[in-house]
């Protein structure tokens, strides 16, 4: 079903086992839709239920945050959209009863960016994320503990928007707070191709996640 949920598009699809043990939380790219990463969640995680969540206009461009440039953004509208949005993951798991250490951001790109963001600024409500094609949400001036976050780095050799420098920043931004940190590297460019499907659901398949009823 999808809703307007605090500015958001939210799509809710549950399990088809009520005691799954993973909610996937899906950001979608620049431009995209709460529809696009439906596929690849079910690609990922078969049995999980998914939270698929979209975004309004920036620019004429559906975003989840506003750039002041491309690869600049407008710090203060991501962190007030970060807050937006753990208001609406919060009030999702209320409402659909799994717990924060059951959710999985899958972001790509723009999602991807917010989703760093929230770890940063929300360090208990994730448990872990996959990242494909991402970039330092901010400069980081205090000390998150993501001690018990995994994330998965997906970013690529030739992509033309994200530099390799941005993403060693990220994931030692992330290591220094506490997460642990693994890569996929894609050999293309910013679009995603099927080594990252393959990759994130390995990576997912050595994570340990426990019954939302435990």
């Amino acid at each position: 079903m999808t809703q307007p949920e605090l500015g958001f598009i939210h799509q809710f699809v549950p399990a088809a086992e009520p005691d799954s043990p993973v909610t996937l939380l899906l950001l979608h790219g620049t431009g995209g839709n709460e529809q696009d990463l439906l596929l690849i969640g079910n690609a990922l995680w078969p049995d999980a239920r998914y939270s698929a969540l979209g975004q309004g206009s920036r620019n004429g461009i559906p975003r989840f945050f506003r750039r002041l440039a491309e690869g600049v953004f407008d710090v203060d509208d991501l962190k007030f959209r970060t807050h937006e949005l753990a208001d609406v993951v919060t009030s999702a798991a209320q409402r659909y009863g799994f717990r924060n250490k059951s959710i999985v951001a899958v972001g790509y790109s723009n999602g991807a960016n917010i989703a760093s963001s929230l770890m940063l600024l929300y360090p208990h409500l994730l448990s872990s994320a996959v990242l494909y094609r991402p970039m330092v949400p901010f400069p980081m001036d205090f000390a998150p503990d993501l001690h018990r976050v995994h994330v998965l780095l997906a970013p690529s050799r030739r992509d033309p928007i994200v530099s390799h420098e941005q993403v060693e920043m990220l994931a030692r931004m992330l290591e220094a707070a506490g997460a642990d940190i693994s890569f996929s590297w894609h050999e293309g460019g910013h679009e995603l191709g099927q080594d990252d499907l393959i990759a994130a659901k390995n990576w997912l398949s050595r994570q340990s996640f426990t019954s939302p009823d435990k």
